[in-house]
């Protein structure tokens, strides 16, 4: 069980109570970025291009707790930047845990044995641990070497303190199936309580452009990837998004069920495009034009999106939406997927990878090394040029 049963219940209840009342638009997790920062540059990151005046900005504890009471979802992801690198993050946390929400830490773990003692174990906060694969693609997906090994450390040592821990991991072209599989019994091996996986989205100023997944491509990876699972692993994910991962189900986007606030405000549309803000969540609900997203809109900036914060929701909404689906999602939990190789075949070739002109990326050297110097980010020069690099115009 990749999810503790009382945050399952609470889930459950929020959604069910949003059914009977008829309310078609409601937040599931909110994903609140108290922070831009970060100690990595990793080159696949649509965040560390923002200049230094930017970067140097955090939410309030107070802030997050407006943002949080306002929204009303029952859990809270905490990404970034790098979360632990705000000075009042402890505040945060304590504050979001009275409030009696599920929180996950979403963190690179470079600084997670130096800060865990600010921290108390409890069932509502989770440390979620970015891993990009085992040690050779984890290190090249955040552009520095020695990064995983500190990651598995810090896992290691939360676990031991009773801390719950959960890993976040982003797959891209590059990603070879048996190797992840290798990442997922490695991660259980630890005492990791569930793995969440999803394919990377092409943010547009992302360094790197090139190992994005079209979404046919993400379907082949993910059934190898998942398909015949061992018993021992948990993932801290519906089995209906993992069985949408694998091309076997049919889901719709639903943008409104991660919103985002930031230090700009409530993001419109959702964590991955950036289309104005709001300075209230309810503007966020009446005044975006919703019909003009999601794959079946059209809108090509979602054509290859699987990504969890859009997919995740939808997952969770149809679970609890009919006897039928409850039964269904309670048969894969218990009983696994279907036989993989009587699924159809997928068609070898996709289309052409759209990329975006390099040349439009906001990113600047000079921003990226103040920023460095400004937070005294280790090895930094040799990050920053690791991931400009691959973003100079051809």
């Amino acid at each position: 069980m990749g999810v503790p049963i009382s945050q399952m219940w609470t889930v459950a209840s929020y959604v069910l109570g949003k059914k009977i009342r008829r309310e078609k638009r409601y937040p599931l997790v909110l994903m609140l970025e108290p922070l831009f920062r970060c100690n990595l540059a990793c080159a696949g990151c649509g965040k560390i291009q923002y200049p230094a005046e930017i970067l140097r900005k955090n939410l309030s504890p107070e802030d997050c707790f407006r943002a949080v009471d306002e929204c009303g979802a029952p859990i809270v992801s905490i990404p970034g930047g790098e979360p632990l690198l705000h000075p009042q993050i402890d505040e945060i946390v304590a504050g979001l845990v009275e409030r009696k929400k599920y929180i996950y830490l979403c963190t690179n773990a470079l600084l997670l044995k130096k800060h865990l003692s600010k921290f108390q174990p409890t069932k509502y906060l989770s440390f979620s641990v970015h891993l990009d694969g085992l040690r050779e693609e984890h290190d090249e997906a955040v552009c520095r070497e020695g990064v995983y090994d500190v990651a598995i450390d810090a896992i290691k040592t939360a676990v031991e303190a009773g801390f719950r821990v959960t890993t976040n991991t982003t797959l891209f072209n590059t990603a070879d199936p048996d190797r992840v599989r290798q990442m997922f019994d490695t991660l259980m091996d630890l005492g990791v309580e569930g793995m969440m996986v999803s394919p990377g989205y092409p943010y547009e100023k992302a360094p790197d452009q090139e190992h994005f997944l079209h979404r046919r491509q993400t379907m082949r990876l993910f059934r190898k990837a998942l398909g015949n699972p061992k018993k021992h692993w948990h993932f801290n994910q519906s089995p209906l998004f993992v069985e949408f991962l694998k091309g076997n189900v049919e889901l719709e986007c639903t943008p409104w069920g991660n919103p985002t606030y930031n230090v700009f405000g409530w993001q419109r549309p959702c964590y991955l495009l950036q289309e104005g803000y709001c300075k209230t969540f309810q503007e966020l609900l009446d005044t975006t034009d919703w019909e003009n997203y999601g794959r079946a809109s059209g809108n090509p900036k979602c054509e290859d999106c699987m990504v969890h914060c859009g997919f995740e929701p939808t997952a969770v909404s149809e679970t609890f939406g009919s006897l039928h689906s409850l039964l269904k999602v309670a048969r894969l939990t218990l009983f696994g997927t279907k036989d993989e190789s009587q699924l159809p075949e997928l068609e070898s070739v996709d289309p052409p990878v759209p990329h975006f002109d390099r040349r439009e990326i906001s990113v600047t050297l000079d921003d990226l090394q103040s920023s460095a110097e400004l937070y005294n980010m280790p090895n930094r020069e040799r990050d920053t040029v690791t991931a400009m690099s691959r973003a100079r115009p051809t």
